[in-house]
C-alpha cells in the first residue's frame, strides 16, 4: 500500500466498511487509507464510473472494494443498496456518511428545488443510510462506529444557507441516534471539516472562488487542511480508540470558527500540513498560483 497513514498496520483487518460518496474528494482519500489499513470497503455513489476509477486505484495497491450505485435521497434505493452490501461483503462493520453536495447561491436566489435538493441530499439521504445499516446489520450484530459529516457552519454559513441547515439538522442526528442507538454499541458521531483543498473545488464559480482565498487568509493557521487530515480524523472514530467517544463533533478546521474581529491574525507558515494520500489531487484554484 502507498498511502501513508499514521495508525497502525492492520487495524481495520477483516473490517468491512461503507463509504458513501466513496468516488471522489474525502470518501475517495478515507476509502484508500481504510483499506491501507486492512478494511474491505464498500463504495457508495451516483456514478459507476468514478466508483468503479476507485476501485481500480484500490485493487492497484492491492486492497478490495466493491462498488454500490445508489441516489441516497431514494428510500428503497438505498435499502437495497445496504442490502447489497451486507451480500457482497459479508456484514457491516462501520458507515462512513460522506455523500453530499451543495452549490453556492444567496438564500433570495434558492428555489423550493433546489432547497430540497441539498436538504435531502446532505440530511434525508444520511439518515436513510444510517437507518438501513442500523438495521439490517448493526442492531443485531453488534453494532459499530457510524461518522457523519458536517461542515463549518458554526457561525451560520453565508452563501450556502441550504447547506448549513441541512448539517446542522445532521448534527442533530448524531446526537440523538448516539443516544438511541447506544444498547445495540453503535456509537454515532459527526465531522466537521472546514475549508479543505479538494478537485472539487473547481466547479464552483469564480465569486466563490475568490471567497475561498478570503477565507485562507483569515484561517489562524493560513492554510487550507488536506482531505488526509480530514480522513484521519475519521478513521480514528471508526477505530476502538475512540470507543467511548460518541454523540460528538470533532472540527477538522484550523480553528476558523475561532475568529474574533477584535484578535489579529498575523500572517505565518508554522502550521504544516500533513498529506499521506499518494493519489491527492490539487485544485487547479491553487495551481494557478503555485501553491
Amino acid at each position: 500500500m502507498n498511502y501513508k497513514s499514521i495508525f497502525r498496520p492492520g487495524l481495520f483487518d477483516g473490517q468491512s466498511i461503507v463509504i458513501t460518496g466513496g468516488g471522489s474528494g474525502i470518501g475517495r482519500c478515507t476509502a484508500h487509507e481504510l483499506v491501507a489499513l486492512g478494511a474491505k470497503v464498500a463504495l457508495v455513489g451516483r456514478s459507476l464510473d468514478k466508483l468503479e476509477t476507485v476501485a481500480a486505484e484500490i485493487a492497484a495497491d492491492g486492497g478490495t472494494a466493491t462498488t454500490h450505485t445508489c441516489d441516497i435521497r431514494d428510500e428503497d434505493a438505498v435499502r437495497a443498496a445496504v442490502a447489497d452490501i451486507i451480500a457482497r461483503q459479508g456484514a457491516i462493520h462501520g458507515l462512513v456518511n460522506n455523500a453530499g453536495g451543495q452549490f453556492p447561491a444567496l438564500l433570495e436566489e434558492i428555489t423550493l428545488k433546489g432547497w430540497e435538493a441539498v436538504i435531502k441530499t446532505n440530511l434525508t439521504g444520511g439518515f436513510l443510510f444510517a437507518r438501513e445499516c442500523y438495521t439490517q446489520w448493526m442492531k443485531e450484530n453488534g453494532g459499530g462506529p457510524i461518522v457523519n459529516m458536517v461542515a463549518d457552519m458554526w457561525n451560520s454559513m453565508p452563501g450556502m444557507g441550504h447547506s448549513g441547515a441541512a448539517r446542522k439538522g445532521m448534527l442533530s442526528f448524531t446526537e440523538t441516534a448516539a443516544l438511541e442507538w447506544a444498547p445495540a454499541g453503535v456509537r454515532v458521531n459527526a465531522i466537521a471539516p472546514g475549508m479543505i483543498v479538494s478537485s472539487g473545488m473547481d466547479t464552483y464559480p469564480d465569486w466563490w472562488k475568490e471567497r475561498v482565498k478570503v477565507r485562507v487568509k483569515s484561517n489562524p493557521v493560513k492554510r487550507m487542511g488536506t482531505e488526509s487530515e480530514v480522513s484521519a480524523a475519521i478513521v480514528f472514530l471508526l477505530s476502538e480508540a475512540a470507543a467511548f467517544i460518541s454523540g460528538t463533533c470533532l472540527r477538522v478546521d484550523g480553528a476558523a470558527p475561532n475568529v474574533r474581529i477584535n484578535w489579529d491574525m498575523p500572517d505565518h507558515k508554522n502550521n504544516k500540513a500533513y498529506n499521506g494520500f499518494h493519489l491527492a489531487v490539487t485544485p487547479k484554484l491553487f495551481q494557478e498560483e503555485g501553491e
